[in-house]
Formats: structure tokens, sequence, C-alpha cells
């Protein structure tokens, strides 16, 4: 009997290069350059364009009029993928990805930095239209935040109330929970039977000098003096969720209000507070972004078959060693035996860090075009230059 060789594919798996293509724009350019059979994957770490990743994978992209960071309504979009047949696996639920960036990102703000005033409310919103759709699992990816209200108005767009003394509702900021009495779940969204899964690779807590306010307020056009009006906002937040519904743990006061449990917990001060909301309120279990996302996507299959991944990201830095898309899909690679190699808009990791990282070479956009714009208006023409230097280079 004749024997055929099997013919190994490449497995292209980047995240976008922001300000210039989508993770799915990079797969695409990248495998027109190799000249060889790939899959193309593009992935995300639950930031910035995981929607559009996931999409491009074989979601659905569902579009809804939500509020925006300043109250404004926006349109925004969360990826859908309805429930498999009735003996598939279990991660055939009906699931939804829902971005935070995409209802409530700093890209939705209108004009200027809102740092006091801004809201979680149209993420709610986006959960609240998922759970109405059928989602028996609901991944909440973390990042790109214009608010830091401690996922209070994702928490009022559920169904919760904010009341203030007088028992009015509360109105949209961080700055608002100062004056935070008490919290009515009566009328919150039924969440019983759905998983709640936050993709967030921030371990900050809630409060405190590695907290919300403190470390990402600046970020989002916070003064120094904003940032106490916030930390204390907060305080209040998990003090009366915390002795009102029975959140873990007990509230300490001594010269600076803290609340344990919860707020304190790893990830808690994700997107401004957010992950605090959604592991109070939504019961949610906080994963690493790409590592969840990557399981998501079913890479682990994709992979077993591949004589190489090709991964990458718009800047591989500092950043991109703190649990970032490249760095996830080169240990998931590295699994399973498969060599990884990264392309990127430039690079300022040495070739020692990359190697700890997993990642065998870099190729970046400036080694072929050393002027930045041109990097970044060109971008696709030149990475597929580059796919065709790794084909001579690899395969």
């Amino acid at each position: 009997m004749q024997e055929f060789a099997v013919v190994q594919h490449v497995l292209v798996a980047p995240d976008k290069f922001k300000g210039s293509l989508t993770a799915a724009e990079v797969a695409s350019r990248v495998s027109a350059g190799l000249g060889v059979p790939t899959v193309e994957l593009p992935v995300a770490d639950g930031g910035d364009g995981t929607v559009d990743a996931v999409v491009a994978c074989g979601f659905t992209r569902v579009t809804v009029e939500v509020t925006g960071p300043t109250g404004l309504p926006v349109p925004a979009s969360y990826a859908w993928r309805p429930a498999g047949p009735s003996d598939s696996p279990s991660d055939s639920r009906a699931t939804a990805v829902v971005e935070l960036a995409e209802a409530s990102g700093l890209r939705r703000l209108p004009g200027g930095l809102e740092p006091l005033t801004a809201t979680s409310h149209g993420t709610g919103q986006l959960i609240a239209d998922a759970v109405r759709r059928g989602a028996q699992r609901i991944v909440l990816g973390l990042g790109g935040s214009a608010s830091t209200d401690g996922g209070a108005g994702m928490v009022q767009a559920l169904g919760a109330r904010l009341l203030d003394a007088d028992g009015d509702d509360l109105g949209h900021g961080g700055a608002e929970l100062r004056r935070l009495e008490r919290i009515d779940l009566t009328g919150f969204t039924d969440l019983s039977g759905v998983e709640v899964v936050v993709a967030s690779d921030v371990d900050n807590p809630l409060l405190g000098p590695h907290g919300a306010a403190a470390v990402y307020g600046p970020q989002k056009g916070a003064t120094p003096e904003d940032v106490q009006v916030l930390e204390a906002a907060l305080s209040r937040f998990a003090a009366v969720a915390t002795q009102t519904h029975g959140l873990l743990g007990a509230v300490e006061h001594d010269d600076t209000p803290r609340a344990m449990g919860v707020a304190g917990a790893p990830g808690a001060g994700a997107a401004g507070g957010v992950g605090f909301a959604a592991l109070a309120f939504l019961h949610a279990e906080i994963r690493p972004g790409i590592d969840y996302l990557l399981d998501l996507l079913g890479f682990g299959d994709l992979v077993e078959d591949a004589r190489l991944v090709i991964t990458g990201e718009g800047s591989l830095d500092e950043q991109t060693l703190r649990g970032k898309a490249p760095v996830g899909v080169a240990q998931a690679a590295a699994k399973a035996g498969v060599p990884v190699v990264a392309v990127c808009g430039r690079r300022t990791l040495s070739d020692s860090d990359l190697a700890a990282a997993g990642i065998e070479a870099a190729y970046a956009l400036t080694d072929l075009e050393p002027d930045p714009d041109r990097c970044m208006a060109e971008a696709g023409a030149l990475l597929e230059r580059l796919a065709a230097r790794i084909a001579a280079d690899r395969l």
C-alpha cells in the first residue's frame, strides 16, 4: 500500500497589533506570506480585541445599544456560541464572551477622561442580554476600562439598587459610592445555572496602595485628590456589601478603612474594581485570560499536529512577560513540544528574555522598516514579508 506523508500545518495564533491590525488580520497576513498550509487562530487575553478574536474563530457577533462610560448610548458587541447537541462535551454550553472595553472602555469616551463619573453600566447590560439569550457560561474579559466604580454600574444594570441614606438610587461613577448606605438585590438578574468566568491577568486587590484607585486611577485621569476620593468610595462599597450581604471576611477600620475578604482577593481590583463586583455579586471565578481563552478556542487540539506556532502582538516588551497572549501561546505550545516564534511591530525584549518565555525568535516590522509611522501604516504588507523570512528560516 502506498503511504502518503502527512503535511503538518503551521498554527498562526497572534494577538492584535494595536492601532493597525486586528488579530484576525495579523493571522491572515502571516498566512499569506508563509506559502505553506496554515491554521489561523486569532487570540486575545481578555482585553481590547477579545470579541473580534473570538468571532474570527467561529462565534457570532451580537451587537446591542448600551450605556457608555459617560452615560451616552453606544453600540457594543459580545461574542455568542449557542449550545451544542445534548451529547456534546460540556464545553459546548451556550457561551457569551463579553469584553468590558466594548461597552465601558477608554475608547468609548467621547471626549476627555472621566475618572470620577465613568461607569461600567454598559458591561452589565451586555451580560444581561446574554443571560436573556440563554447563556449558560459568560466569559468576562477585563481590560481597557474607563471607570473606577468597583463594578457598581455593572451590578446596577443587572438589577441591583445602590441606595443612599434617603433611599434614592446612586448615580453613575465611582465617586457616588461615598454616599452608599444600602444595597437592594431583590430585582437582581437570576444567574443560577450560569457560570461566570473572569478572564484577567491582573492580580491587584480592590483597595490599598496596590488597589484599583491607586494603581489604575491615574491612567484614567485621576489626580492624587481624585484617587483619595475613589479609594474612600470603593472602601465604602466593599464595606456595605460585606456587612449586608455576607461576603467573605469582615470589615476592619483603622486610619485607612479597608475591606477584607473579597475586596482583598487577587484580581478584585481589575478594570477599576469590576473584578470585585464579579466576585461578590456574580460569584465569578477569575482565570488567567490567555490560558482560559486558548482552552475555549481549542488551541490544544490545533497545536497537536503543528510543526511550528507563530504568535505575536504589536509590541514585545516587559508587559508581554506579564501574562500577555504571546507568552500564553508559547507556554501552551511547549506542552505539545511545538516550537514557537513571534512577529511584532517592535521588540525591546532580549533573546534571553524571549527564550525564557518559550519563544525561539522574534521578527519585528522595524527590522524591515525603521520608521514607526510607516510600520503602522503598512503593517499588513510588512507582515507578509516577515512571514516569508520565517518560511525561509524555519520551514
